[in-house]
C-alpha cells in the first residue's frame, strides 16, 4: 500500500466519523442537515478508473447507511453522483476535464462552484426523494434538497478553499 492510498482511506474514515458524529447531529431551522462526506467522491482523483470510483461510491455511501440505519438512501445517492462524476466534470471543466489536467481545490472558483454544486445537487435530490419516497412530499423534498444542497456546497467550497494544499 503506497502513501497515496493511505492518504485516501484517511481522508474516507475523517469524512465518514465526522459526518456520523458530529454533522448528521447539526439540523439547522429543522431541516437543514450538512452532507459533506460526499466530498470524498468530488475530491478523488480524475484519471481513476470508473469502475473504481462506482465502488469507492457504494462503500462510501453504505457507510454512512450502516451508522444512520438509513438502509440504502446514502449508498444509492453517492452511487448515482460517482456514475455523474465524468460528465459533470466535462460540463464544469469542459476541455480541461479530457486532458485530465484539473486540480479541484487549485481550480477557478466559478467551474469548482459549478461542479460542487451540481453534484451536492443531485446527491441530495435523489437522497431526500428515497427517504420520503412519495410524491405527496414534493414541496419538502425540494425545500430540503435546495436548503441543504446550499448548506453543503458552502461548507464543501470552505473546506476545498481551507485545503488548498
Amino acid at each position: 500500500m503506497n502513501s497515496f492510498s493511505i492518504k485516501y482511506i484517511i481522508q474516507f474514515l475523517v469524512l465518514v466519523l465526522i459526518q456520523v458524529l458530529v454533522l448528521d447531529h447539526v439540523l439547522l431551522l429543522g431541516y437543514i442537515n450538512p452532507y459533506i462526506y460526499i466530498l470524498f467522491i468530488l475530491m478523488l482523483p480524475f484519471d481513476i478508473n470508473r469502475i473504481y470510483i462506482l465502488f469507492i461510491g457504494f462503500l462510501l455511501g453504505i457507510s454512512i447507511d450502516f451508522f444512520n440505519d438509513t438502509g440504502g438512501v446514502h449508498a444509492a445517492s453517492t452511487l448515482l453522483i460517482a456514475y455523474l462524476r465524468p460528465f459533470i466534470l466535462r460540463l464544469s471543466f469542459g476541455l480541461s476535464y479530457d486532458y485530465k489536467s484539473i486540480n479541484l481545490k487549485k481550480a477557478d472558483f466559478k467551474k469548482q462552484f459549478l461542479y460542487v454544486v451540481i453534484m451536492v445537487f443531485i446527491h441530495h435530490l435523489l437522497m431526500f426523494s428515497l427517504e420520503y419516497f412519495s410524491v405527496n412530499y414534493v414541496l419538502d423534498i425540494l425545500k430540503n434538497t435546495i436548503y441543504s444542497t446550499i448548506f453543503s456546497s458552502i461548507l464543501i467550497i470552505i473546506i476545498l478553499r481551507l485545503f488548498k494544499t
